[in-house]
């Protein structure tokens, strides 16, 4: 396979995983579908998972793929950047693309290790109160679903932030093997070309 043909190969599945980034990111601000609780963290009474707010699904498995994907996407296509130059060029915003993947893979890592935002009561808490049950579990809650019943409101919680910031984890996961990949063959592309017949 020519490196041309192999940067479509990578480029597409990077829309369809920023896009599923953007997506999941977005969803978390709306535990059990509702926006009342986005509304109440606005005013000041935290309700939302911090790990949420820090847009890793958004910037970093978003934004930071897409326009990389882009470019690398050009390099296929007989244009500007289907050249050895494209393909250098490929190399740098590959890299932004690993950075991105990262930093969505450790927001979404820390999400799940430290879980949701809810009101939560369990044998040892007479009231129940907003804040993060499992948030000294070091994950170990994932593995005890008994522990999930803690949280009360909103409901299955637990289940919706863990699904969506797994989704986030594997997606970074991928994000990061593709750009990687990309870096590799835009250092063959810039040394052999694009197989698209421009050379320079």
């Amino acid at each position: 396979m020519c490196t041309g043909a192999c940067s479509k190969f990578i480029a597409i599945p990077l829309y369809v995983l920023a896009l599923v980034s953007v997506i999941c990111n977005v969803m978390l601000f709306f535990p059990d579908f509702d926006t009342k609780y986005a509304e109440q963290d606005r005013k000041g009474d935290q309700r939302i998972t911090e790990e949420v707010k820090y847009m890793g699904g958004v910037i970093g498995g978003g934004i930071m793929i897409l326009i990389p994907a882009i470019h690398i996407h050009l390099t296929s296509t007989k244009g500007c950047c289907a050249n050895r130059c494209g393909m250098f060029l490929s190399i740098g915003f590959a890299a932004v693309g690993v950075v991105g993947a990262i930093y969505n893979l450790s927001v979404a890592s820390l999400g799940l290790a430290n879980g949701p935002m809810c009101q939560w009561q369990n044998d040892l808490t007479s009231v129940p109160q907003w804040g993060v049950p499992f948030g000294n579990s070091s994950g170990s809650y994932l593995s005890d679903k008994s522990m999930w019943s803690w949280c009360i409101i909103p409901k299955n919680v637990v289940e919706f932030n863990t699904g969506l910031f797994a989704t986030l984890l594997v997606a970074g996961c991928l994000e990061l093997i593709l750009c990687a990949i990309q870096m590799v063959n835009g250092l063959f592309g810039c040394i052999c070309g694009t197989c698209s017949g421009n050379k320079d």
